[in-house]
């Protein structure tokens, strides 16, 4: 036999090894996520990684717990921001009516002109 016809034997065999490989591959695939399927892996992923998430949450706060302590002061004072303001700074003569406007002297439609009822008429026309 000649070298080319050789090498082209050995380069047959290789590519129907490889070819081998990739089916053995893909119905390992295919078996595997009959037994389970995609949703269950991902949830799967998605729970290991949020328990290493925790994992070093819980870490970096023991580490940290001043800080810790801070940043919940600080989120206690921002929700209670508005019941410590007005505690603070209360006017004393609490009038119930302060601040309260029935809107009739506000009243963007009423006009000043009065038109009678033809010209009006003729406006409404147009």
């Amino acid at each position: 036999m000649s070298a080319l016809r050789i090498r082209m034997l050995e380069d047959r065999h290789l590519r129907n090894s490889a070819k081998a490989l990739v089916e053995a591959d893909i119905a390992h695939i295919k078996s595997d996520l009959a037994e389970r399927g995609l949703g269950a892996r991902a949830a799967d992923r998605i729970a290991d990684g949020a328990s290493e998430v925790y994992d070093e949450a819980v870490e970096v706060a023991s580490d940290n717990k001043g800080a810790l302590a801070a940043l919940i002061a600080a989120l206690v004072l921002w929700f209670a921001r508005n019941p410590i303001l007005d505690a603070l700074f209360a006017s004393d003569d609490d009038d119930p009516d302060e601040g309260y406007d029935d809107g009739s002297d506000d009243n963007p439609y009423d006009d000043e002109r009065s038109y009678d009822d033809a010209e009006q008429e003729s406006r409404w026309r147009r």
